[in-house]
């Protein structure tokens, strides 16, 4: 890194970091992404949260992800509930609604996220057929609820092994259909990309600093079914991801 106080990187004409020499032979898990500090700059963290709308919908691979692995997932009827865990700003949940209605179906999504910000700034916008909540995992599994589809992106990564566990295990027990967690898979070429093109939507965010540490902490497709508990199983996905998937 360069010598940018992290505060400085999300705020209006703060100097994007020379890019560091990094190894990204193994997971970077001692890093910590900018947002996840609760101290962090407000103002910055909501202008990240409503980026990353711009950068998910670019990079993230959701639309394919719809197509192959999400609509053959749903009822037979083309109406289902579908849960996105650790859904941040609310894109995922929006952009799943939308593009059901394009497609003739109707499903209900239900976007949850223990952190407080991450709902205040979702809830800005909730089109019809949207709900967030300020929940956990293991909030919905001592409600007894129930979904037929269980999402989650960008997730994955922020958790250590005891917590990744659990939250994996109660993905399957919430889910009565598919669990479907979508990540970014680790490679030079995913980071070089990244690096160059990120500058230009970063202004004033972290979304630079945290995409580049996202990827360093993110899996290889071999590491994530290594693992990952029995019944799920690791699929490569465009551009540069990784998905979990488990089919009930």
């Amino acid at each position: 890194m360069s010598g940018d106080h992290p505060r400085d990187l999300g705020r209006p004409g703060g100097r994007a970091p020379r890019l560091p020499a990094v190894d990204l032979r193994t997971r970077a898990t001692d890093l910590r992404e900018l947002m996840d500090d609760p101290d962090c700059d407000p103002q910055a963290l909501e202008r990240t949260f409503r980026r990353f709308a711009v950068v998910n919908a670019l990079v993230s691979g959701w639309r394919a992800v719809w197509r192959t692995h999400v609509v053959p997932a749903l009822p037979p009827s083309g109406r289902g509930r579908v849960l996105d865990l650790g859904c941040g700003g609310g894109d995922l949940a929006r952009a799943l609604v939308r593009w059901a209605a394009s497609d003739g179906l109707s499903i209900e999504v239900v976007g949850v996220d223990p952190d407080e910000r991450a709902i205040a700034s979702a809830a800005r916008s909730t089109p019809r057929g949207v709900t967030f909540r300020q929940q956990s995992s293991a909030d919905l599994v001592a409600a007894g609820e129930r979904f037929d589809l269980v999402v989650s992106n960008h997730v994955l990564h922020h958790l250590d092994d005891e917590a990744r566990a659990a939250f994996l295990a109660d993905s399957a027990q919430l889910a009565t259909g598919r669990s479907l967690h979508s990540d970014i898979r680790r490679s030079r070429q995913a980071y070089r990309a990244y690096a160059l093109a990120s500058p230009l939507v970063a202004v004033g965010t972290f979304v630079r600093v945290d995409g580049l540490r996202s990827i360093q902490r993110s899996f290889t497709v071999p590491e994530l079914q290594e693992v990952l508990p029995r019944g799920w199983r690791a699929e490569r996905a465009a551009p540069h991801r990784v998905l979990a998937v488990r089919d009930a």
